[in-house]
């Protein structure tokens, strides 16, 4: 994992950031070596569809993102495979009938593998799972009630098996009245379960008022439940990732986000930052901390925080969190694999035998070793303590990404409706930049994109501004050429400060006449030749070695690029990169600002996100480097 402490933007401690990633990818060994063939924990069960194996899934999604290791991404592809047929249309031992929202979990992992390998089968399954919501049973006002058999009831647990999927689901398909009801959910559970003298809120609620476990009056079961409560911190900030901020009921949401992070930072133990199984009763005797809980309370905090849903003065109860978990629940066996401790069983409401939800029986459920639960909450809440340290102390770099010259549109194969894609941000695929994303979001940056031509208004809120492949006339039927005005605003931008990043392509996939127009400005030429064509899988091929002190690449030993136009270059140009008298890459220094080139787009996701590419080839690490050198030489870093 990267450690991004550069020019005094960060405020934490490197050496801090590296034990927490340290941590979370033992934790994920631990669940590749301990669950190799399925991901059950009681070995006496057959296997079936889960949601504890959801939370893992979760958990290593994450890491794979934020550090390329393909391993993790390929763990979870080989396991929902097992599940699902090969046309999507069945998933193995789930039941739509059952109307069980547990089942929903996993179609998290459905969307991605969806999003990132676009083969139709995760599609199909993902869309059964979506399916069963439309016609899942419900409280009177909506609520979806937990299971089939427990009628009338809706869980804060059910709140996670969910809704997140529901949002993602929503925002694929540009579906406004799907965002609704995800949002009602929330917001009826809230009503009926949160107590006003706290804030928290109550395990579950019955509608009809007849299970045992319910108050008479209000419906609710009578304690605290910290699992139930992390669940929902979980689902509301998984959630609200991808509510588009017109959604009109987006504000309505981060308010009730609000509303719990008080709640919860208040019943917070003061000494080791932990909370207690049944938070209405800390310190009673049978009561205990637990694990799974407190990971969840810092992954809630710490990505509300990142995402902006929550104040950053909830970053010191999240990182207490986390402290406070590595001392009492972590443990390092001799073989470098983990311990989580701490997490109990289960928990629940109802059922045969019966759960009444008194404290005693709260306190009866076995604590266990490596509960998949407990053990994913780890691995997320890790992923997000790294984010949430890489976050500047004041405002962030913003690298801007331009969409005007490179803008090529296809059909949304969901939708039917016109996008854009092929190096865009938000594109999970092999032609997107997602992995790139990724990886200055962990450098502490902000990303942003424009579809509209560059000036001075525009280039003044980028510090970094990132121009890759100007479109062909076989890619789009009118490109927008670089011209002269927007040569001038480049320039002139560069000049004052700017970091510009171009990124090309050889001679069968570029447009050289205006693109060298702008590069010529800083003695940067992309010659109309292709290098390093490569055939099938002959990595070796495309690759190239880094010399060992590479001011750009200080980790980097070798890249692979393939089909790259060389470069030629006068003053102010100079060599940053050369291989066989070929220079690869170029920097110039102009005015106050930076120039990077090289001649391939080079860092999109199928290079970088570590499916494809051998473990010696370094492109995720080269990203990070390269990502790096462009902030520290931007402005607002050099301010700071």
């Amino acid at each position: 994992m990267l450690i991004t402490a550069f020019c005094g933007l960060l405020c934490f401690d490197a050496s801090a950031q590296a034990d927490t990633a340290r941590y979370g990818q033992r934790m994920a060994a631990t669940v590749m070596t301990l669950w190799k063939d399925s991901l059950v924990f009681d070995r006496s069960r057959n296997a079936v569809w889960s949601y504890d194996q959801g939370v893992i899934y979760n958990g290593l999604t994450g890491l794979w993102k934020q550090t390329g290791n393909g391993d993790y991404f390929k763990y979870i592809k080989a396991r929902i495979d097992k599940y699902i047929s090969a046309d999507g249309t069945t998933i193995r031992t789930y039941k739509k009938e059952d109307y069980n929202l547990d089942n929903i979990k996993n179609g998290d992992a459905l969307l991605m593998l969806y999003r990132v390998t676009g083969e139709e089968k995760y599609w199909k399954a993902a869309s059964l799972l979506y399916s069963q919501l439309k016609s899942h049973p419900r409280t009177q006002e909506g609520g979806f009630w937990h299971k089939k058999v427990y009628q009338h009831q809706m869980w804060l647990d059910g709140l996670y098996m969910a809704e997140p999927f529901y949002a993602t689901y929503a925002e694929m398909t540009h579906n406004a009245a799907d965002f609704k009801d995800v949002a009602n959910q929330f917001i009826l559970i809230e009503k009926h379960t949160r107590d006003a003298a706290t804030g928290l809120l109550y395990h579950g609620w019955d509608e009809s008022k007849e299970q045992r476990w319910a108050n008479k009056q209000t419906g609710n079961s009578p304690n605290f439940w910290a699992r139930a409560m992390g669940w929902y911190g979980m689902a509301l900030v998984d959630a609200l990732e991808h509510f588009p901020d017109n959604d009109p009921n987006k504000k309505q949401l981060i308010a009730i986000l609000n509303r719990y992070a008080t709640a919860v930072v208040k019943v917070q133990d003061t000494k080791n930052g932990l909370w207690w199984d049944v938070m209405n009763f800390p310190g009673r005797k049978g009561n205990y901390y637990e694990a799974s809980a407190a990971c969840m309370f810092a992954y809630t905090m710490a990505k509300g925080v990142r995402l902006g849903y929550l104040p950053r003065t909830y970053t010191a109860p999240a990182l207490k969190a986390y402290k406070g978990i590595c001392k009492e629940f972590l443990a390092t066996e001799a073989n470098e694999l983990q311990t989580l401790k701490g997490t109990v069983s289960v928990s629940g409401l109802g059922g045969n035998p019966y759960r009444d939800a008194s404290f005693e029986y709260y306190i009866s459920e076995k604590v266990v070793d490596n509960d998949l639960k407990g053990v994913g909450a780890f691995i997320q809440m890790c992923n997000e303590v790294d984010l949430l340290k890489a976050m500047p102390v004041g405002k962030p770099v913003n690298v801007l990404l331009d969409g005007y010259f490179n803008h090529e549109t296809r059909k949304n194969r969901i939708t039917g409706e016109t996008e854009q894609y092929h190096y865009v941000w938000d594109e999970d695929d092999n032609n997107g930049f997602s992995s790139l994303k990724t990886i200055l979001t962990g450098l502490g940056a902000s990303t942003s994109f424009t579809t509209s031509a560059p000036n001075a208004s525009t280039l003044s809120k980028a510090d970094v501004y990132i121009i890759v492949d100007p479109d062909t006339e076989k890619e789009s039927p009118v490109p927008n050429y670089l011209q002269d005005a927007d040569i001038k605003s480049i320039y002139n931008w560069v000049q004052q400060g700017g970091v510009l990043l171009l990124l090309g392509n050889d001679k069968d996939n570029a447009e050289f006449e205006h693109f060298n127009r702008l590069a010529g400005k800083f003695g940067i030429t992309f010659n109309n030749d292709s290098r390093n064509r490569v055939t099938g899988l002959q990595f070796e091929m495309g690759t190239l070695n880094i010399p060992p002190g590479h001011a750009i690449f200080p980790h980097v030993k070798q890249v692979y690029i393939k089909e790259l136009a060389t470069l030629s270059i006068k003053s102010p140009a100079r060599s940053a990169f050369s291989d066989n008298g070929d220079i690869i890459m170029a920097v110039a220094k102009m005015g106050k600002g930076t120039v990077f080139a090289v001649g391939d787009p080079w860092l999109y996701n199928e290079y970088v996100d570590g499916r494809k590419l051998p473990a010696n080839l370094q492109n995720y690490t080269s990203a990070q480097d390269l990502m790096r050198w462009l902030i520290r030489n931007s402005k607002s870093a050099k301010k700071k």
